[in-house]
């Protein structure tokens, strides 16, 4: 396999480059003196700020594209083999990387490397303990699955040597990275177009454990079930956190009006003091304790992980509050497309002040609706009225015979009012007509479900 070398920069090629990770990638190796030459369907905002950096970024992908002076090409898990970028550059005997397999080799670069796994919350735990590192002045290089505000993007390139990235299990990606520290922060069922059942997807996560670096450490959850399973052979330390019993305990718990949590930390009989966040919801105060335990491995000081927690207002698309409609009415958006995350996330809008919550979600591929089909009708009954987009099929085209109509009906059955509507603008059109003051609108969905919220302010300020 093709080597990336920090002491010998090269030309390096990514088909894909306008994704979230790629680009960070692209940027990180920009950094670093890489010539960066680039393609994608579409350019974006990311795309334009990689050329400002100095890349080269080409739209359509194209074989012209493949010129003589490139090294090494990185592809996404979405390239596949009829690509004539991908075509060409096998045909001109150009090394390719997968995009895991050159995050694997950059976090090689660094003593001090942090990979935040977890079906759910990677992006809020990779964001906190980035607010963390920065606090305590670490100049750390961050790859953060989302838009980060404390860093003004997903990507920051530090000169230290502390690295810090989210590691995805989707197509086993994080199986090709060897961190120092290992977090696990969830383990659930999901992406079933890839893994066979839940007990694939375990085994996944206990192959990434074992490839924590010997007398490295593993943050585990400690409300996985049979958790021993993930840990048995690995030649990690194991850390846990969360109930009872683990290592790091949150404790007096209480919440603000917003629903953020406030509270303190036990950690070996000893309270590590008081702190409080700007996020909502339980879940979060978990994904709290998991930073602050990462962070005092790493022999950051508590005083450090307070201020990083107080500067942390969250991600973009995790409860991200977008504006408040003439009306009243509060428009919310985030990335919640599982079962669980939209639990969690419609608990934290319940401790909210409200009047009605009105979930507006896209399901996200047919396979995970199927597979979870009961799943998600239980956690969107939390609601007080649902309103479904349509199907958004990303990679698939096999409808399964579903459609959201279908999730319509499983709701309403459970006694939650819920509506379908084949298209964003029958959507808008009736909220604006039917949601009041003190209501909560949520749209929620890994797809473009976001433009829904947009839409609703841009319609009522017009």
């Amino acid at each position: 396999m093709y080597q990336i070398d920090y002491r010998n920069p090269v030309h390096v090629h990514f088909c894909g480059i306008g994704g979230i990770s790629m680009s960070g990638l692209a940027s990180v190796l920009l950094g670093r003196g890489f010539t960066v030459t680039g393609s994608d369907s579409k350019l974006s905002p990311l795309t334009e700020l990689l050329e400002e950096q100095g890349a080269k970024v080409s739209c359509p992908q194209s074989a012209d594209n493949i010129t003589d002076d490139i090294d090494v090409m990185v592809c996404t898990a979405a390239i596949h083999p009829d690509n004539p970028e991908y075509a060409a550059a096998l045909s001109a005997g150009i090394p390719i990387l997968t995009r895991a397999q050159l995050l694997g080799q950059i976090m090689d670069h660094y003593e001090n490397s942090v990979a935040v796994a977890g079906t759910h919350g990677k992006t809020t735990v990779t964001s906190m303990i980035s607010c963390i590192l920065l606090s305590a002045d670490l100049d750390p290089t961050i790859s953060v699955g989302g838009i980060l505000k404390e860093i003004g993007g997903n990507i920051r390139v530090g000169r230290s040597e502390n690295f810090i990235a989210e590691a995805c299990e989707y197509t086993n990606s994080f199986l090709s990275l060897k961190p120092r520290i290992g977090l696990i922060l969830n383990i659930d069922a999901d992406h079933l177009d890839f893994f066979k059942d839940l007990d694939d997807i375990r085994n996944s996560f206990h192959r990434y454990a074992s490839n924590i670096k010997d007398g490295g450490i593993l943050i585990l959850n400690a409300g996985i079930p049979h958790r021993e399973e993930i840990t048995d052979g690995i030649g990690a330390n194991v850390i846990t956190y969360g109930e009872e019993g683990a290592d790091y305990v949150p404790f007096g718990i209480s919440f603000d009006d917003f629903g953020a949590g406030t509270f303190h930390v036990l950690h070996d009989g000893k309270d590590l003091g008081c702190f409080s966040l700007h996020v909502p919801g339980k879940h979060n105060i978990s994904n709290a304790v998991c930073a602050i335990a990462a962070a005092d491995q790493m022999g950051i000081s508590m005083d450090d992980c307070r201020k990083g927690l107080d500067a942390f207002h969250g991600a973009d698309r995790r409860f991200q509050i977008k504006g408040r409609l003439s009306c009243g009415a509060v428009v919310i958006d985030d990335y919640a497309h599982h079962p669980t995350e939209i639990r969690v996330t419609l608990e934290a809008a319940a401790n909210y002040p409200h009047r009605k919550i009105w979930c507006v979600f896209q399901p996200h591929t047919y396979t995970r609706t199927k597979s979870l089909m009961n799943g998600f009708a239980d956690a969107l009954s939390l609601a007080d009225e649902v309103v479904l987009a349509p199907i958004y099929a990303a990679r698939e085209t096999d409808t399964l015979g579903i459609s959201s109509d279908t999730l319509r009906q499983n709701i309403a059955n459970r006694g939650t009012d819920a509506w379908y509507f084949p298209d964003f603008e029958s959507i808008e059109s009736f909220l604006i007509s039917h949601v009041s003051d003190g209501d909560l609108v949520i749209t929620t969905g890994a797809g473009d479900i976001v433009r829904v919220g947009d839409e609703l302010l841009r319609m009522d300020q017009a």
